[in-house]
């Protein structure tokens, strides 16, 4: 029962992504969609992380959905593509803030969940 629900959870994240890519890809050029995906789940992981739930409970949000939800492999290969079409800065920054910028919402997650 338990796989089954972190199943669902994935493929509900996995839905959302894809409508907020299709959403967000009418209005950029570049990989907008993926960086506020991957970093909005970022900070939502780290929150769930910081509220110390029910292991199931984590299993099925931070596993299931927000395992569907964000996409490091997107990000790669957006980030090749950036790499082969020589946007180097574009490719720098898309890079750095994302890491970074995940780290840093991961970490604002975690301690935003303190204050519940």
């Amino acid at each position: 029962m338990l796989l089954m629900m972190i199943g669902l959870g994935a493929a509900l994240g996995s839905i959302g992504r894809y409508l907020i890519t299709i959403r967000l890809k009418k209005v950029s050029g570049w990989p907008l969609a993926t960086l506020l995906i991957n970093l909005s789940g970022a900070f939502a992981l780290g929150l769930l992380f910081g509220l110390n739930l029910l292991p199931d409970v984590y299993k099925i949000l931070g596993i299931g959905f927000f395992g569907g939800y964000t996409t490091f492999s997107t990000f790669n290969v957006e980030l090749l593509a950036l790499h082969h079409s020589q946007a180097r800065r574009l490719e720098l920054f898309y890079g750095l803030t994302s890491y970074l910028g995940g780290l840093l919402l991961v970490t604002l997650g975690f301690w935003s969940s303190k204050m519940f």
